[in-house]
């Protein structure tokens, strides 16, 4: 299987590039983001490209790719309705657009988050457009696509935020984790969990395509 991650350096893609360089049944991982990984391995290549809504000086390089985790994503906090729409939806869907006209075979993997507003009709701005985000990904014509909502997600084998604040909460809360995984284990998962189910969803499929916390740790366990 070939895969391509979007935003492997945050938090959501470290996991997830983690998890496919472990896998022995991935070949093939093209990393795409504005700023490179820092990584080297043998089934990694990586392409830094600082237009993200504009792939076509890159669309050579994708074609040939079994998967696409899409793990590029931005807090709301602080940001208006129109900024955050234009990140989180045009983005999303500009990648997703050009990647269905070049293979059409390909699998698609949006990670939203918990409490997604189908619906678009909610009162939380993010929910409503990560809403309409999952919404019309899923009606590309793509073989197969997942949207996966975790809820709090512990970083795990060295995977950091870039946003300091988060990373920050992260360290404060670490001793909590093994209490939140006994007491809520409908409410969080980890990095590795969330990346090994990303990969399993593609591989073996999975009879639903929006992918609540529960569903994300019995597929990654």
């Amino acid at each position: 299987m070939k895969v391509i991650v979007f935003g492997a350096t945050g938090m959501v893609g470290q996991g997830a590039l983690r998890e496919c360089l472990l896998d022995p049944g991935v070949e093939r991982v093209l990393a795409i983001g504005r700023t490179p990984t820092g990584q080297q391995h043998a089934k990694l290549r990586e392409i830094t490209h600082k237009d993200l809504f504009d792939l076509s000086a890159i669309a050579s390089e994708l074609t040939g790719y079994d998967a696409c985790l899409f793990c590029l994503g931005v807090s709301s906090l602080g940001m208006n309705e129109v900024e955050y729409r234009h990140i989180t939806y045009d983005m999303t869907l500009a990648v997703a657009d050009r990647l269905v006209r070049l293979s059409p075979a390909m699998s698609f993997v949006y990670v939203t988050g918990q409490g997604t507003d189908s619906s678009e009709q909610g009162k939380v701005m993010w929910a409503r457009i990560k809403g309409k985000t999952e919404n019309d990904l899923l009606r590309l014509p793509f073989k197969s696509a997942y949207m996966f909502r975790p809820g709090g997600i512990q970083p795990l084998h060295g995977v950091r935020s870039k946003t300091g604040w988060i990373q920050a909460i992260y360290n404060v809360t670490a001793p909590l984790w093994s209490l939140l995984n006994r007491i809520a284990p409908n409410y969080v998962t980890s990095s590795e969990k969330l990346g090994r189910a990303m990969i399993r969803s593609v591989r073996n499929g999975y009879p639903k395509p929006v992918l609540e916390t529960a569903d994300i740790n019995r597929l990654g366990a």
